[in-house]
């Protein structure tokens, strides 16, 4: 194998979802062979399809994948997708590089793991590159994207979630609080941010405002905030009115679909900027 055609080649560690089926095509636009290793129960098949070489692993398998990649010339790999994070109790396999790792790592939250997983391969050789290379046009944009504004009373419960949003991705519990009248009705933690919304929903019974940013310090090599038409879905179940998320930090899926849904439900969809002071803007 040619020093030229190993360049061509990136990997992807796949979980759930749209986003690594996006990536391979922008990838192979570019010019990239893609390599992907795939989890089973998490990924979606059809990158069978798409991508170039498909490798099914279980949760934990870290020396396989680095034997995979290592085999097929891969030098640069992106992690895309989500992993169901309960499954960490109940459904890993890993071998032993897998297991000397997770015994290794103090704390067991997102941060702490993916960044022992990636600071692993890179010993490896294999260079972790951020997750939007090639789709940064999906990062969330500034402004109100539907018909309806924020109320007064709205933007009070945005300025008052932010706070508390901010402060739990600081210390890596989650991304995301559901609030209404200025009190917490739920916070993101394992169960992620769907489940979070119908349960803080449920409390508000009405009129809940979804936050969602990006943990102070965010790795654009991973787990960035995502949200699509399944987010507003889940706020339109429980009769929510804003979902207001930050922009530039995280990313928008099916935004012509989302953006439709929500105004026919009259559900304020908003990318939030914070500057330097503190500030707002809407």
């Amino acid at each position: 194998m040619t020093q030229e055609v190993e360049n061509r080649k990136i990997g992807i560690i796949a979980g759930g979802g749209q986003f690594p089926l996006l990536f391979v095509e922008a990838a192979r636009k570019a010019g990239r062979q893609v390599v992907v290793i795939a989890h089973k129960g998490e990924t979606d098949k059809r990158v069978t399809e798409a991508a170039d070489e498909v490798y099914w692993v279980k949760l934990g398998q870290l020396g396989r994948v680095i034997s995979l990649f290592k085999k097929s010339g891969v030098a640069e790999t992106v992690f895309l997708g989500t992993i169901t994070k309960t499954r960490i109790f109940r459904d890993v396999f890993p071998d032993l590089k897998g297991l000397t790792l997770w015994n290794k790592i103090d704390r067991k939250q997102d941060d702490a793991i993916l960044r022992a997983i990636a600071d692993t391969l890179e010993r490896e050789g294999i260079k972790v590159l951020e997750s939007t290379l090639y789709l940064s046009h999906l990062l969330f944009p500034a402004g109100v994207l539907t018909k309806n504004k924020p109320s007064k009373k709205q933007i009070k419960d945005i300025e008052f979630g932010w706070k508390n949003a901010r402060e739990i991705g600081r210390l890596d519990i989650g991304q995301c609080v559901v609030v209404r009248d200025c009190s917490v009705m739920a916070v993101e933690a394992i169960e992620g941010t769907d489940e979070a919304i119908l349960r803080g929903g449920r409390l508000a019974k009405e009129n809940a405002v979804v936050v969602k940013v990006r943990k102070p310090g965010q790795d654009f090599r991973f787990d960035l905030p995502a949200t699509g038409v399944r987010t507003l879905e889940s706020l339109r179940r429980v009769h929510g009115s804003v979902l207001a998320v930050e922009a530039g930090q995280s990313l928008l899926f099916d935004r012509e679909k989302m953006i439709e849904e929500a105004d026919k439900s009259g559900i304020v969809v908003v990318g939030v900027v914070e500057q330097e002071d503190g500030k707002l803007i809407m």
